[in-house]
């Protein structure tokens, strides 16, 4: 059951599809006034799980932390962050009872789950304007399901997105992209998408290509699909200040910037230098950022991935002027008793929150500050594409993903965890987001596996990709300046040819059970406890996930092991893709287990009396044959396999 709770004169958000009559029944949850805003309190159970919020740090169950809602670009994925690129306002409590709740606000939000009274949660804003849909449920899977079915239905890329692909920011030239394919493709390794990252643009301005590397882009395009790769183009959200480029002065001229307070166009540096952000809130300005992507659409380019939209800030001109008094006093001598004063000034620079304040969106004639709406902006970024494919290409799935989002984003793309860093940490953290994200509806997701920032060890690499054979999203990227990582840059290339492999035997699985998740408003990925309510030692195990109907996966997450400790709900089938072509299959009793898994094999397990189909290794999707699909598991199991042409849009 959904209830619909109003408070004031909410900002319409269209997170939510569905229209829900406003509830006269009185809300489970405590509601108290404070400061011009709302606190809503529950008290939890000893028992109490917490689930949601999409993509965070810390746990599957999200209790005992404070989190707070508010996209930012955060580079440091670490415990003690509260906020991430994305904003995703769902929370599932999680006990003797079911209940979901969505706080559809587009600011500042605060989740103290039992941080500040270790059985109380609180959820508080600073406005009176909001809407809180509460669920309940008969099970976690029904609260999600009819959440899901609420906020619509989520995103489905094209098949290609079920390949593998490549992406290094300090691709620069033509060659570079061209040696990266031929490498792997003299190898074997199986790939079909190589990301292009800022350097392929014309002084990094968007829907531009470097005109000395790129002489003939649609033509490179055909020469790269000749070859079964699809490039997958970045865009980033702010557009260059530079006369006599036509995207900064169609813009300009139809008034379709962000402004300040004063009516002037707001300007904040970032990757291009001085640039203006597009108002996505605007309709006609969404509209006509949307269909700028037809220039790249019209070379052939059928993927994108959306950048630096929280909106990512280096600084702005406001944030200049308050800081040279600082450093001058600094220069002049004036460091106080505290030596690290300098770079404690300068590092408020970036991405400074005063920044969002200083700029506004113009909607419904009002000129609305971002910080009021800040939450909203990568999503109506994507929107802004997604809306536009349906016009310019009607008969075709695009690739799209992005890396900020708000609940209602899921509908137009998918997303990727951001700027992690090669940690084994951050492998569990990849699993730990899986779920959470796909609650919010968000299903086409995955990490930069190996890590973005850092230098990779090729251990890490190779247990990072065990887990993203199972990703929807499966890309190694990394940043400049750090180690090579593509899969022949390492030693015993046989090792990485055999994990990508497995991917590719796995897709009619993966894409089946994605489409099936999309169209029946379910999860991919599920928490043991989802599965197995009863269990008691389900209920607390953090690594180890449900994937479809049939699986459970559990990657390896540390240096120098050979295996780790599962616990199994129930008998299941252990299966290992080994290196050779051929399964190790052994059937594991309802317990506890030490699974020894090599540094070159993919593990899995099959639930009982379930069975999952497998084809021959490809070196590309479209060359997946799935007349050589056979069943592994338990005999006599059924499957049902969904399958469909992968790129006719499902409407």
């Amino acid at each position: 059951m959904v209830k619909k709770h109003v408070y004031g004169t909410p900002f319409e958000t269209e997170a939510v599809v569905l229209t829900v009559a406003a509830s006269s029944d009185p809300f489970s949850v405590g509601v108290s006034s404070v400061e011009n805003g709302y606190q809503f309190t529950y008290e939890m159970a000893d028992t109490d799980l917490i689930f949601g919020l999409g993509e965070n740090t810390r746990g599957i169950n999200k209790r005992g932390y404070l989190y707070t809602s508010y996209c930012i670009d955060e580079k440091d994925h670490t415990e003690d962050k509260h906020s991430m690129y994305s904003a995703h306002n769902f929370i599932l409590i999680s006990g003797t009872s079911h209940v979901g709740l969505f706080f559809d606000y587009p600011s500042r939000l605060t989740f103290d789950l039992g941080y500040t009274v270790q059985n109380q949660l609180t959820v508080s804003c600073d406005s009176t304007d909001l809407y809180v849909y509460e669920i309940t449920g008969d099970s976690d899977e029904d609260v999600v399901k009819q959440f899901r079915h609420l906020i619509g239905r989520s995103y489905i890329p094209p098949k290609f997105a079920f390949g593998f692909g490549q992406s290094r920011w300090g691709y620069k030239t033509a060659d570079d992209f061209r040696n990266v394919v031929k490498t792997y493709r003299e190898n074997h390794l199986p790939i079909d998408m190589l990301y292009m990252d800022i350097d392929y643009m014309d002084h990094f301005k968007d829907f531009t290509v470097n005109p000395e590397e790129f002489p003939d882009f649609a033509a490179y395009v055909d020469e790269m699909k000749a070859q079964n790769i699809h490039l997958v183009p970045i865009i980033d959200a702010g557009v260059k200040v530079e006369d006599g480029y036509d995207v900064y002065e169609e813009g300009k001229e139809k008034n379709y910037f962000c402004k300040r307070a004063d009516g002037s166009d707001f300007a904040v540096a970032v990757w291009p230098g001085w640039t203006h952000f597009p108002d996505f809130l605007n309709p006609d300005a969404r509209k006509w950022f949307g269909h700028k992507y037809e220039f790249l659409l019209s070379k052939g380019i059928d993927a994108f991935w959306n950048d630096m939209n929280e909106p990512a800030t280096f600084y702005t001109e406001e944030g200049l002027a308050e800081l040279r008094p600082k450093l001058q006093a600094i220069l002049d001598g004036d460091l106080g008793d505290n030596p690290s004063r300098l770079s404690a000034t300068t590092t408020v620079l970036s991405h400074n929150p005063k920044d969002f304040s200083r700029f506004y969106h113009k909607i419904d004639g009002k000129m609305v500050c971002n910080e009021t709406v800040h939450n909203l902006f990568g999503y109506n970024m994507t929107r802004s594409a997604g809306e536009a494919f349906t016009e310019l290409v009607p008969d075709k799935r695009i690739l799209m993903f992005s890396r900020s989002s708000y609940i209602g984003m899921h509908r137009y793309g998918g997303t990727w965890m951001g700027d992690n860093k090669s940690w084994w940490s951050h492998i569990l953290l990849n699993l730990k987001m899986l779920p959470s994200l796909n609650m919010c509806g968000i299903l086409y997701t995955g990490a930069d596996l190996g890590g973005f920032l850092c230098n990779a060890t090729r251990d890490l690499v190779l247990r990072w990709l065990a887990l993203g054979v199972f990703t929807p999203l499966m890309r190694n990227h990394t940043a400049l300046g750090t180690r090579e990582q593509e899969c022949y840059q390492f030693e015993h290339i046989e090792d990485f040819r055999h994990v990508l492999g497995v991917r590719y035997r796995l897709v009619p699985y993966l894409y089946s059970e994605y489409m099936k998740a999309a169209l029946n408003d379910e999860m991919l990925f599920r928490p043991l406890s989802f599965v197995y309510p009863e269990d008691t030692h389900a209920r607390e195990v953090e690594d180890q996930l449900m994937l479809g109907h049939e699986i459970m996966i559990a990657p390896i997450y540390t240096q120098n092991t050979t295996g780790r400790y599962v616990y199994l709900p129930e008998e299941m089938k252990f299966i290992k893709f080994l290196p050779d072509g051929c399964l190790y299959e052994e059937i594991l009793s309802q317990g506890h287990h030490y699974v020894d898994v090599a540094l070159n094999e993919v593990p899995l397990f099959i639930r009982k009396d379930k069975c999952i189909p497998i084809c021959d290794v490809a070196e590309s999707v479209p060359e997946i044959d799935y007349a050589t699909i056979q069943m592994i598991g338990y005999p006599d199991a059924k499957y049902d396999l969904y399958d469909d042409d992968g790129v006719t849009p499902i409407r």
